[in-house]
Parts: C-alpha cells; structure tokens; sequence
C-alpha cells in the first residue's frame, strides 16, 4: 500500500461517498475509484460494499480506518509543527570575512538578503583565513569567506575559485608608464614595492623564494593585510602586488593603476561552512546569494 491509496481510503470515510472523496482530494472518480480497489488487493479484504447507488464500510473497513485516522492525525500535527517553525523561528548566522570582502561582496549580499528576508540576524566577524577555519571547524561560526591555498581541513568547501594578482601602481610612477604585463623577474631588487613580510609570505601569494628574497631585499613596508597594503600603494608611493579585488576598491578612489603580471600568481577564494548537513535554511540562502555574487563578478568572469 502508498499514501495516496491511504489518503483516497480516508477521504471516502470522512465523506462517505467515491464523489466527495474526489472533490476532497481534487482528482477524478475513477481514480480515487482505483486507489481504492488497488488498496483492497493490497490489503486482502474488502473495505466497501454496495447499497443501493452508494457504498457502505465494512467491518473490517471500520477497525482498518482506526489506525489509518490516527496516522493521518500525526501527520497533520507534524505540518503543524513545521507551519510553527517557519512562523516562530528567528534565524541566526555568524559569518567569518577577510578583509577584502568586509567591506564589498558580503555587505551587498546580505542586503540583497534583507529584501529577501527581513527576520535574520547576521553577526559578522572580521579575520584572516587561518582564523576563519579554525573558528568554523570549533562550530563558532556557521560560515566563512577565506583565501589562501587550500586545502582547508575539516571544513565543508561550499564553492572556491582562483584570479590573478596584479600589480597595484601609484600613478606617477615609472612602472604606471605601461599597462602591459610586469615580468617580476626585471623588477625584483630595481624597483621598491609593498611586501607582506614574515607573516604573510610572498611564496603565499605563488613566488617562487628566490623571487620573494630580491623584493624583500629593498623592501620598506612590510605588512599583514593586502587592504593596509593597497592604502600604502597610494599614501607612500609605493607598488605593490595585491589581489584584484583590494586593487580594484583602489582604483575606484583613485590616484593609482594597476598591471597584470607574467607569473602565474593565484588568489584563491573560498566559501566554507563547518558541514553541509548543518548548514540552515538561512546559511544555505545566504551562501546561495554569495555564491552568485562572486561568479557574476566581473573580476571572475573575465579570469583565464
């Protein structure tokens, strides 16, 4: 037996007749008709016997419908309960975001998410990607926006992506004279640039360390956040080679340019969660919208 030859049999008790229980179930007679005989020969006794132009129950009809009403009652309870916690639940979510993405992707996804659903509170922390991990593999947050190489142990991977860096130029300075692709080799150890120093190493970012040791050689400023990185490009005059997206922040204020570069130096970005089967209907939205975001981005699209 199924559910819908239960539920034809439970309609024709409750109203009586096969037309009522049609009306009821919103379908034709001959098929509540052949729900019914179907459930019959299932069941190996009749539930409906002939009287006149209609039908009555049987005997063992009667004690049958007993247990089907009572399944049909904790059924509805249960859609009771759901109705309850769509109504009543308020949902929470606890974001991790590097820097990059604090103040651009993350604020736009959640107010596209605020037009969606105004009843979720979003608490958003600020970090780097090691913190981020570790938070959401201890179950503090529910998701994160990281960069960095993976992998990334003991976390969910919602969706991930790599661009290029490039190189972020004061305007004015000799490097800003082209826009063709800067080989870091003819570079390296001649013209000074922004560094990320001991804790943030350049071979992070995909330098080889012989690389990474000539423009440490004359580097002035070392520092740990590429934002912090791409503000100095601008204040103290100095390149610097950042991601695409603090780049791009930069050049829409103004005062600097950027080059592609020749190596193959990759930023990678992530979306991560301490497990899919925990994630609720609120952080799956959220990361639905965020997911979106970042592969309509036109840095992304545009990426080899």
């Amino acid at each position: 037996m199924n559910f819908r030859q239960l539920k034809a049999f439970n309609a024709v008790m409750q109203t009586g007749s096969i037309t009522g229980a049609a009306k009821q179930m919103l379908v034709s007679q001959p098929s509540v008709t052949r729900l019914i005989r179907d459930l019959e020969l299932n069941l190996g006794f009749a539930l409906f016997v002939r009287q006149g132009r209609g039908i009555i129950a049987t005997v063992e009809a009667r004690r049958f419908h007993l247990a089907v009403e009572s399944t049909f009652l904790n059924i509805e309870r249960l859609d009771d309960l759901a109705a309850s916690i769509r109504k009543k639940a308020v949902g929470k979510i606890s974001i991790g975001v590097i820097p990059t993405f604090s103040t651009s992707l993350l604020p736009r996804a959640l107010g596209q998410m605020r037009r969606q659903d105004d009843s979720t509170h979003s608490i958003i922390y600020t970090h780097n990607t090691p913190a981020i991990v570790d938070a959401i593999r201890l179950q503090q947050f529910d998701l994160g926006i990281v960069s960095r190489s993976p992998p990334y142990v003991g976390v969910d991977i919602l969706y991930q992506t790599m661009v290029n860096y490039v190189a972020l130029i004061p305007e004015g300075h000799i490097l800003a004279k082209s826009e063709d692709p800067i080989d870091l080799r003819d570079v390296a150890g001649q013209v000074e640039f922004v560094t990320f120093g001991s804790v943030y190493p350049l071979e992070m970012q995909g330098m080889d360390a012989s690389l990474a040791e000539k423009f440490q050689s004359n580097a002035r400023y070392s520092v740990a956040n590429v934002l912090a990185g791409a503000a100095l490009v601008r204040e103290a005059g100095v390149p610097a080679i950042v991601d695409p997206f603090s780049a791009r922040m930069s050049v829409a204020s103004g005062g600097v340019m950027t080059r592609p570069i020749v190596q193959n130096m990759q930023y990678n970005i992530a979306i991560i969660t301490r497990g899919i089967d925990m994630m609720t209907q609120e952080t799956r939205q959220l990361a639905d919208i965020i997911i979106t975001a970042f592969k309509n981005d036109p840095i992304i699209k545009s990426a080899p």
